[in-house]
């Protein structure tokens, strides 16, 4: 059986990926989480479960006690607004966090780390879809946060030989999902329906963001678990959709129009995104992703209850 940590696995993203972890059938997994944001309920029977913060001092010593083989490395800040207001506390878990969680992985011998970086990495770069090769170029302090967590953990595994595959995700949605993550306009919006409420899309509607169902992001991460190499891999559809087109597509789902109000733009927002999944496809043999509308349906539909 391979230990596996999933830190920040109490959250949105790590309901999904630990479940896929646990069906694997030979992964023990544990989750870390300081519950700041996650919910013990999100960690299925199966796993076992630590409270505690990645930048807590008892961190490394669990770490040595446990000798996991992988990190999954899910804890983080993900709102770009509040990225903007305060980078000192984005940078402070997304990089210094994360670095505390590299030593911990160097001093008890952890063979790989699997990390959840960000398309807010290219900015507001129009050269589509977007490849893992593109100069990360940042708009926002979130964006700049994971650019520099990938170039520690790329050092970190030059120095000490630590495997690692960073994944870049286009904007997650699906069942669990939060308000404030990045990406969350979806869940946003469900919630708005659910309670009836108008809508607000900051922009014209015609800016565009590549949707990526929460259970592909975690498929992607399962396949990865023991990869023998290092590599920097976009997870995505590889489609550009509208705000404007996401909106027809929840109408066509509810079956009735959306009240929609438009604001101005957001510091730090990108007008578009979409990238390329090819090199999942070529490393991990990952073909096959969620279409935008059954996985809506879905979580329209969690959302309802």
């Amino acid at each position: 059986m391979r230990k596996i940590l999933v830190t920040g696995g109490a959250g949105f993203i790590g309901s999904h990926v630990v479940p896929a972890l646990l069906g694997r059938g030979d992964c023990e997994v544990t989750v870390l989480d300081n519950l700041s944001t996650g919910k013990r309920a999100y960690v299925p029977e199966g796993a076992r479960f630590r409270l505690m913060d990645i930048r807590s001092r008892e961190l490394t010593d669990f770490l040595m006690e446990e000798k996991f083989q992988t990190v999954i490395h899910l804890a983080a800040q993900t709102l770009v607004p509040y990225s903007m207001e305060h980078p000192e506390a984005d940078e402070d878990l997304n990089v210094t966090g994360l670095v505390h969680v590299l030593e911990g992985c160097r001093k008890s011998g952890v063979e790989q780390i699997i990390f959840s970086s960000s398309a807010a990495i290219y900015g507001d770069n129009q050269n589509l879809p977007l490849l893992e090769t593109e100069v990360p170029a940042p708009t926002s302090f979130y964006g700049l946060s994971k650019a520099v967590g990938e170039d520690y953990i790329r050092l970190y595994s030059r120095c000490f030989g630590l495997k690692h595959i960073i994944f870049r995700f286009a904007n997650v949605y699906g069942e669990r999902q939060g308000e404030t993550g990045e990406g969350g306009v979806i869940s946003v919006f469900a919630r708005k329906i659910a309670r009836k409420e108008p809508v607000t899309v900051f922009g014209d509607g015609n800016q565009t963001r590549d949707f990526v169902y929460a259970g592909d992001i975690a498929r992607a991460m399962s396949l990865g678990v023991g990869y023998a190499g290092c590599a920097t891999l976009n997870v995505s559809t590889n489609e550009e959709v509208s705000l404007n087109q996401l909106i027809g597509t929840m109408e066509k789902i509810l079956g009735h129009k959306m009240d929609v109000h438009y604001g101005p733009v957001r510091p730090g927002d990108i007008y578009a995104s979409v990238l390329s999944h090819q090199a999942l496809v070529e490393t991990l043999g990952m073909k096959e992703y969620t279409d935008l509308e059954k996985g809506l349906a879905g979580t329209l539909a969690y959302f309802q209850k």
